[in-house]
């Protein structure tokens, strides 16, 4: 036996260790934090010639809410009031995993004094247009080229039991609708019109959420989601499209150069089930637009890409847009929304 033991040790040699657990340096242990929570941590020793694939956090059980490739981590996250165990953990290139818990409690927002719009697709407010290629000028008569519809109050399917269920059709190839309630500013239909303008221009933060529910999303070409904030005749149209058809990637809004930039970041959306989609953005201090995190399914990845306002004379309000886009054969499709909500600060 010792024999054996002496074998094992002379063939492993002086290298070998034992794979090590996270160190997490936030949040502590038994500490009080406040919202959103700050999340650091750096990969334990691993046996594996590779080294490690990437780092992510289980904000409770079985809630994978954050992964980012390489050795390391540090992100913040929204988290309610309440007491937590997370899982930090940590994946190498062999196939092998190891964790680390931390124990905190949340109390408080930061003093971030956001506030939450909720349910905005029960809300009164919203318009559709039809948009014809190869222009996608806005038409509300577009003939049998692109044809909508919106349902409020569904029941089935349904997380809240008041889901909406937005409809494209037609017959004119890679046809789109765009659906838009005005929540701040003119027409507002959250009975904020802000008549001296002084809610929208001060507001700096943003975060985008929503379900999303497809019988058959590979017939959507795209699926697109936007914020649009303008004051002080600029504009900065936050927006982000799940390319289902181009890559399965996520597309970006580029407002300055009217047109959509692809990223690397998958999006790959399951039909027959609610999809969970979360996407923060930021108006800086300098007035550009930067896209920060999406995350889908519980799934969050860093954008952190920035571009330039652009000019859009007397115009004012804060928007929300909700668009469809056809395929190449203009197969009709629904797309069923619930607990849309947008979050301002």
């Amino acid at each position: 036996m010792h024999k054996y033991i002496l074998l094992v040790v002379c063939l492993l040699g002086p290298f070998a260790f034992a794979d090590q657990n996270p160190n997490v340096s936030a949040p502590s242990n038994g500490t009080t934090v406040q919202s959103p929570v700050h999340f650091s941590a750096t990969a334990g020793s691993t046996s594996c010639p590779q080294g490690i694939a990437s780092m992510g956090i289980y904000l409770t059980v079985g809630n994978k809410t954050f992964v980012e490739n390489g050795s390391s981590l540090d992100t913040d996250l929204d988290v309610a009031d309440g007491t937590y165990t997370s899982t930090i953990e940590q994946w190498d290139n062999c196939g092998g995993a190891s964790t680390t818990h931390v124990s905190y409690t949340v109390s408080g927002s930061g003093g971030g004094g956001g506030k939450t719009l909720s349910s905005l697709q029960a809300s009164g407010g919203w318009a559709g247009w039809g948009e014809l290629p190869p222009n996608y000028s806005i038409c509300t008569s577009c003939g049998s080229g692109v044809t909508w519809s919106m349902k409020r109050g569904i029941k089935s399917p349904s997380m809240s039991g008041n889901s909406a269920e937005y409809t494209i059709g037609g017959k004119t190839a890679y046809s789109d609708v765009l659906w838009n309630n005005h929540l701040i500013g003119p027409d507002s239909s959250q009975g904020m019109p802000d008549p001296q303008q002084t809610i929208v221009p001060p507001l700096h933060d943003f975060t985008y959420e929503i379900y999303f529910y497809g019988d058959n999303l590979s017939l959507s070409e795209n699926l697109e989601f936007d914020l649009g904030q303008f004051f002080d005749n600029y504009g900065y149209l936050f927006g982000v499209q799940c390319q289902i058809v181009n890559g399965q990637v996520w597309g970006l809004w580029n407002p300055s150069k009217n047109h959509w930039e692809p990223t690397n970041i998958p999006c790959k959306p399951v039909s027959n089930t609610w999809n969970h989609l979360t996407v923060k953005f930021e108006r800086t201090s300098s007035n550009e637009l930067l896209y920060q995190t999406v995350t889908l399914n519980e799934a969050t990845s860093n954008i952190n890409i920035t571009y330039p306002r652009y000019y859009t004379p007397g115009w004012y309000g804060l928007v929300v847009n909700f668009q469809l886009d056809g395929n190449y054969k203009q197969q009709s499709y629904s797309v069923y929304v619930d607990d849309l909500s947008i979050t301002y600060e």
